[in-house]
C-alpha cells in the first residue's frame, strides 16, 4: 500500500485553456525519499498544493496516508507538513515567534517535539530572537523546515526547498533529509536541479504536467537507449551547429564545456570525428554515463515526437 497514490489526477487553469497536471499517476511508498525532478512549469507545484489538500483536482483521485484529498481534507492537514516554494512564514515574527505560532495551530507545543526538529534548530536557535525576514536564506530554509516538522507529520512535503540557497545550504539540507527519513516520516521533494535527483530513492520525471518516467535514479540511466558521447572543439557554438547539421548525429546538446551527442545507428566516434577534422582539428571526443539531465532531455524528445 501506498502512503501517497495519484490515480489519472488533471488540474487546468483559466477555464481549461492551460493544463498545469495532465493524467497523473504514482504512488510513493511509506519512508520513502521520492523526487518530482523537472524544470519550472512543468506541474510539481500544482500536484504538491493538491496533494496538501490547498487545490482540488479537475478529475482522478488521490489519497494521503489513505485520506482522500478532497473528501478527508481534514484529516490530511492534520497529518502532512508542507514547506511551499516561496518562503511563507512570517516576515516580522521571529524565528521563535514562527515556530510557537506553528505549533499551537496543531494545538502541539515545541519542547513536545523538540526531538524531531533538534538538529535542524540548532543551526538557528542563536537566531531565535531575529525577525524571519532578516535571515539568510539557508536559515530561512531550516526555520519552514522546522515550522513544518512541528506537529510532527507523517508525509513530508517540500517544493523546490533548495531554489535560491548556496551550494553549502543545499548539501546540509539534504543531509536533514535523510536524517528525517530515518526517522519513517514519509518525504517528497519537488526541484529542477537534476543533480539531486541521484539524492531520492526513486524519482519521477515530469515535463509539461506529464509524466515522463518513474524509477530510482540508477536504473532511470540504465534505459538510456544509445551510446552517449561528449565532444568539444575549440569554435563550440560552430561545433554545434554542425553536429546538428550532421546526417551521423543523432542529437546534440550544449552541457557546459562539452556537447553530449549520440550517433545514428552504424555510425562510429572515429567516423564522425574524421568528418569533423578538417573544420575543427582540436576536436575531442569521449564516451561517456549519461546523467539524469542526459535522460530528462532524451525522454522530453521521445514525448514530444509522440504527441506530434
Amino acid at each position: 500500500m501506498y502512503d501517497v497514490e495519484l490515480n489519472h489526477i488533471t488540474k487546468t487553469y483559466e477555464n481549461g485553456a492551460v493544463q498545469a497536471v495532465k493524467d497523473v499517476s504514482f504512488g510513493v511508498k511509506k519512508g520513502e525519499l521520492f523526487g518530482l525532478i523537472g524544470p519550472d512549469g512543468a506541474g510539481k507545484t500544482s500536484i504538491f498544493r493538491m496533494l496538501t489538500t490547498l487545490l482540488i483536482p479537475d478529475s482522478g483521485t488521490a489519497s494521503v496516508n489513505g485520506f482522500d484529498v478532497v473528501e478527508d481534507f481534514r484529516e490530511i492537514r492534520k497529518r502532512v507538513g508542507y514547506m511551499p516554494g516561496k518562503f511563507s512564514l512570517y516576515q516580522d515574527l521571529t524565528v521563535e515567534e514562527n515556530l510557537e505560532f506553528f505549533a499551537t495551530v496543531f494545538n502541539t507545543s515545541i519542547e513536545e517535539n523538540y526531538d524531531l526538529i533538534k538538529d535542524i534548530y540548532v543551526q538557528i536557535e542563536p537566531f531565535k530572537k531575529r525577525r524571519a525576514g532578516k535571515l539568510s536564506g539557508g536559515m530561512k530554509q531550516k526555520l519552514a523546515l522546522s515550522c513544518a516538522l512541528i506537529h510532527r507529520p507523517t508525509v513530508l512535503f517540500l517544493d523546490e526547498p533548495t531554489t535560491g540557497v548556496d551550494a553549502v545550504s543545499r548539501k546540509e539540507f539534504w543531509e536533514m533529509l535523510r536524517r528525517l527519513k530515518e526517522q519513517g516520516i514519509t518525504i517528497l521533494v519537488s526541484t529542477p536541479y537534476m543533480d539531486e535527483a541521484a539524492l531520492c530513492e526513486r524519482i519521477a520525471l515530469i515535463q509539461n504536467g506529464s509524466i515522463l518516467s518513474i524509477n530510482t535514479p540508477q536504473e532511470i540511466i540504465n534505459s538510456y537507449p544509445k551510446p552517449l558521447y561528449a565532444i568539444k572543439a575549440h569554435k563550440m557554438s560552430a561545433l554545434l551547429h554542425a553536429l546538428r547539421d550532421s546526417n551521423l548525429v543523432d542529437s546534440a546538446f550544449s552541457f557546459g564545456e562539452w556537447h553530449h551527442i549520440t550517433l545514428q545507428d552504424s555510425v562510429t566516434a572515429e567516423q564522425l570525428k574524421v568528418s569533423l577534422q578538417a573544420e575543427f582539428p582540436t576536436v575531442q571526443m569521449e564516451a561517456i554515463e549519461p546523467g539524469i539531465e542526459d535522460c530528462f532531455i532524451q525522454q522530453s524528445l521521445a514525448q514530444h515526437e509522440v504527441e506530434l
